[in-house]
C-alpha cells in the first residue's frame, strides 16, 4: 500500500532533490495553482472533471464514482506507465488529499509502484506557504536595485543569476513588470503562484550570503508581495543603476517588443495618456501608431517616468546607498558583482 507524508516531510525530501512531485488534479486546476516544479498526470481532464463534478452535484456520489470509474478504467493503461516512467520517488497529490490521490496510489500500488500520498494535496500546501511567509525570517542581508525606467535592472538580476548569484526575481515570479505596461507580453501570476514561487526561493536561498532583489511596490501586477518582503526591502542596501538615455531606450525595445505588442502598448498608453501635457501625449500616440517606438519610449521617459521618479521618495531604503554608472545591463552587472565580492576595491558613488 501507499504511504502518506507530510508536506514537512514531503519538503525535506524535495529540498534534497529526493523526490518528484506528481499533480493528479485537471490540467485546468494545474495552471491555475500548483506546487512549483510539479509534474502534472490528470486523472480527468477539464471536461471530464466537470462531468464527474455535476453529478456529484446533481445526482449524487455513488453516480459520481461510478462514471470516474468508466472514465479511469478507459486510459488506466498509459495513465499507470505515464508516472511509472518518472524515475526516483515519486509523491501524488490532488486538491485535498482526497478521491483522486488516493485513486491513484492505490492503482499504482497494484502493480508494484510506491508512491508517497502528500497528506492535505494542494490545499494544506497552500496554507503551509500562507502560514510560513507570515512566520518566517529571512536572514541573508539584502540589496535592492533600484534606477530610473529601462536601466535594465531585472535583466541585471537574471545575468547575476546566470552566474550563481543569490537573486530574487520577483517580476519573474508575478510575470509582470511592475508598471502600466509591465503585463505586455505576459502572462500574470495570480497570487497562489506567486506565494508559492517566492515561498520556495526563500527557502532555497535561506543560507545565501546575500540576496539581489529590485525594488518594487508592494504590489507587482496582480500579485501582492508579503510583509516579509516589506520589510526586507526597508533593511536593505540601496545600489542605483545609471545608463544613458540612448541605452535605456534599446533596452526597452528589447524588453517589450513594441512592434509585436503595438495594440497592447496602445491600450496602456490611454491610461496614462491625460497624465502627460497634451502636445507631448499627442505626439506619442502618434509615434506609437506610426511604429516609431524609439521616440515614442524617448518622450515617455522624459515626460512621464523620469519625472515621476525624480518626485518620489518612495524607492529609498534606508540603508546605505551606492550608485553604479554604466555603459550597458553587462557592464552594469559586473561593477554590481565586484562591488557586493569585493567592496573596498572598488569605488563607488554615494548618493
Amino acid at each position: 500500500m501507499f504511504q502518506d507524508i507530510t508536506i514537512e516531510e514531503w519538503a525535506e525530501l524535495r529540498l534534497a532533490k529526493g523526490i518528484t512531485t506528481i499533480d493528479v488534479r485537471s490540467p485546468g486546476e494545474f495552471a491555475e495553482a500548483t506546487i512549483p516544479d510539479s509534474v502534472n498526470v490528470p486523472l480527468f481532464d477539464n471536461e471530464e472533471r466537470a462531468e464527474v463534478g455535476t453529478l456529484y452535484k446533481q445526482v449524487g456520489v455513488q453516480a459520481a464514482k461510478e462514471r470516474g470509474l468508466e472514465i479511469v478504467s478507459a486510459k488506466l493503461p498509459s495513465f499507470i506507465r505515464q508516472i511509472g516512467s518518472i524515475s526516483g520517488k515519486k509523491a501524488v497529490f490532488c486538491w485535498r488529499g482526497g478521491m483522486r490521490s488516493r485513486t491513484t496510489a492505490t492503482l499504482l500500488s497494484l502493480m508494484d509502484i510506491h508512491v508517497y500520498r502528500l497528506a492535505g494535496g494542494y490545499r494544506a500546501y497552500r496554507s503551509w506557504v500562507l502560514e510560513s511567509l507570515a512566520s518566517m525570517t529571512f536572514e541573508p542581508p539584502a540589496y535592492v536595485l533600484n534606477g530610473l525606467t529601462g536601466t535594465g535592472k531585472t535583466a541585471i538580476l537574471q545575468l547575476l543569476a546566470q552566474r550563481g548569484a543569490p537573486v530574487l526575481d520577483l517580476e519573474g515570479m508575478a510575470g509582470h513588470r511592475g508598471s502600466i505596461f509591465g503585463g505586455i507580453g505576459r502572462t500574470a501570476s495570480n497570487q497562489k503562484k506567486f506565494d508559492a514561487l517566492l515561498f520556495e526561493r526563500l527557502r532555497l536561498l535561506r543560507d545565501a550570503p546575500y540576496v539581489l532583489f529590485e525594488a518594487e511596490g508592494k504590489r507587482i501586477g496582480k500579485v501582492v508581495q508579503p510583509e516579509l518582503m516589506v520589510r526586507k526591502r526597508e533593511e536593505a542596501k540601496t545600489v542605483w543603476i545609471e545608463l544613458p538615455l540612448e541605452v535605456r531606450v534599446r533596452n526597452l525595445i528589447e524588453d517589450y517588443r513594441p512592434g509585436e505588442h503595438q495594440e497592447e502598448c496602445l491600450a496602456a498608453f490611454r491610461v496614462i495618456k491625460g497624465q502627460i501635457h497634451t502636445p507631448i501625449a499627442a505626439e506619442i500616440d502618434a509615434s506609437l501608431k506610426e511604429e516609431k517606438y524609439e521616440r515614442a519610449i524617448e518622450l515617455l521617459l522624459t515626460h512621464y517616468y523620469d519625472p515621476r521618479y525624480e518626485h518620489s521618495s518612495g524607492g529609498r531604503s534606508s540603508g546605505e546607498e551606492a550608485t553604479i554608472r554604466a555603459s550597458s545591463i553587462p557592464d552594469a552587472a559586473e561593477q554590481l558583482e565586484a562591488w557586493i565580492n569585493h567592496p573596498s576595491n572598488v569605488p563607488m558613488v554615494r548618493s
